[in-house]
């Protein structure tokens, strides 16, 4: 075992949930000592950031319950077991945003709580919009969609004004590429 690597023990699934499943582990640490460690194995997801030629924005307003509030946050969906993360936010973004996309770049993945969770979510810029069609919401899946200018939602981020992790480094990622291609 190497410098800053944690060797599992032994695991017991203590919760198998629709979404997530949850282990209690035993883990040893490079100086002998024996921890506990729980894990959520969540499956990833995916999130897209609808980009329109006007640079707008498109948004999703839904109810998170959890946090008992309505969040904005752009597309994003589950991974189903073996789907490809690319496919599965084509998929969200027509189902969602009612749109599909000429233009598909990666952004990268991120780690939302790498401390317990094994979730990683995909990211992606859809560019080249179709014109709206007819969202094809999930069974008890409530949404409505904005458009917000892209220069705005970035003020919005760093005033604290959106809160959805994934959303926010989607569009900061997607100013900074712009940024880059001088296309602001």
């Amino acid at each position: 075992m190497g410098h800053l690597e944690e060797k599992t023990i032994s695991s017991e699934q203590k919760f198998d949930g629709k979404i997530v499943k949850l282990f209690v582990d035993k883990a040893e640490l490079e100086d002998g000592k024996i921890v506990t460690r729980e894990v959520i194995r969540h499956p990833g997801g995916v999130c897209v950031l609808p980009l329109t030629e006007k640079n707008e924005v498109l948004f999703v307003r839904q109810f998170r319950y959890p946090h008992q509030t309505v969040l904005l946050e752009i597309p994003a969906g589950k991974l189903e077991p073996g789907e490809d993360p690319a496919t599965c936010g084509r998929r969200e973004l027509r189902e969602e945003a009612g749109r599909t996309c000429g233009k598909y770049t990666s952004l990268g993945k991120l780690f939302p709580t790498p401390a317990y969770d094994t979730e990683v979510i995909h990211m992606y810029l859809a560019e080249d919009l179709s014109a709206p069609m007819q969202q094809d919401l999930d069974a008890g899946e409530f949404l409505d969609v904005l458009e917000l200018p892209l220069e705005e939602v970035v003020t919005m981020i760093m005033d604290g004004k959106i809160a959805d992790a994934k959303t926010q480094l989607a569009i900061l990622k997607t100013w900074a590429l712009l940024q880059i291609q001088g296309k602001k």
